[in-house]
């Protein structure tokens, strides 16, 4: 069986790692990963994805230190898109939701900061302990999460490698539904269900406009949207659909998006 299993529904496509007991991360599981995200990317098709793991126990524990035992350098190539095929893959265009089932640790937090929407189980907890084993989050951590949080916070998450429970990464915004266990997929695609009913032109350049104006100010922001610099943002403007959109709302029908 694979380590990484893809499934279209409707729209989205649902990507589990499936490396039990602990759901860790070689270079072939990154590159696997890679590959489900890149035919999301790619597929017109798909709209959202879905990223979540086998088990109850673990979402993701990370770098596999058996792999890393076996000879796996510290150093190794995981692919075009960095740690997990997600993690330095920063034009995908379309919008990954982390269904997070259980621990995620090291590399797995990380994975988790890279998707764009979070939900969690109640039992989901979250931690970057790699300085106790003598590394650092240089998969995103040290970079994603203190642009999210208050510095003592990301301080104290990085330099004791502490956990964090489901319910505190929500009051701090890391997370965007805490839900049962038996809930976790349901309210995934109920997300990515309210996304792929947006238009896709419009959900493309939304995830353009965060990521290029990330750690801008406001004037600086206005400034990237008048430059001509973000090609989703102007696809969007010139596009049928934003007049779908229009045009729609004053006939009080329900548009028809055809991403042009």
């Amino acid at each position: 069986m694979p380590d990484v299993r893809t499934e279209v529904t409707g729209q989205t496509l649902v990507i589990t790692i499936d490396r039990p007991p602990a759901n860790a991360i070689d270079v072939a599981t990154s590159l696997a990963l890679h590959d489900a995200f890149s035919r999301l990317r790619c597929d017109p098709d798909l709209r959202a994805g879905i990223l979540t793991a086998t088990g109850e126990r673990f979402f993701c524990a990370g770098w596999d230190l058996k792999a890393a035992a076996a000879g796996e350098s510290i150093e190794a190539d995981h692919g075009p898109g960095g740690f997990a095929g997600l993690t330095e893959f920063f034009d995908l265009g379309k919008p990954v939701i982390a269904a997070v089932n259980g621990l995620a640790l090291g590399g797995g937090f990380e994975l988790m900061l890279a998707a764009d929407l979070v939900v969690a189980a109640e039992h989901a907890e979250f931690a970057l302990p790699e300085v106790t084993l003598g590394l650092l989050a240089d998969a995103g951590g040290v970079l994603r999460l203190p642009a999210r949080l208050p510095r003592a916070i990301v301080a104290d998450c990085l330099l004791t490698g502490r956990r964090m429970t489901a319910p505190e990464a929500a009051s701090w915004g890391l997370v965007n539904r805490v839900v049962p266990a038996a809930g976790l997929l349901p309210a995934a695609r109920e997300l990515a269900g309210a996304i792929c009913a947006a238009a896709p032109l419009a959900v493309a350049a939304v995830l353009e406009i965060l990521r290029e104006a990330a750690g801008m100010d406001v004037r600086q922001g206005f400034e990237l949207l008048r430059s001509g610099n973000l090609p989703a943002y102007r696809a969007m403007l010139n596009s049928a659909d934003a007049r779908e959109g229009a045009r729609a709302f004053t006939e009080r029908r329900a548009p028809v998006w055809r991403g042009q």
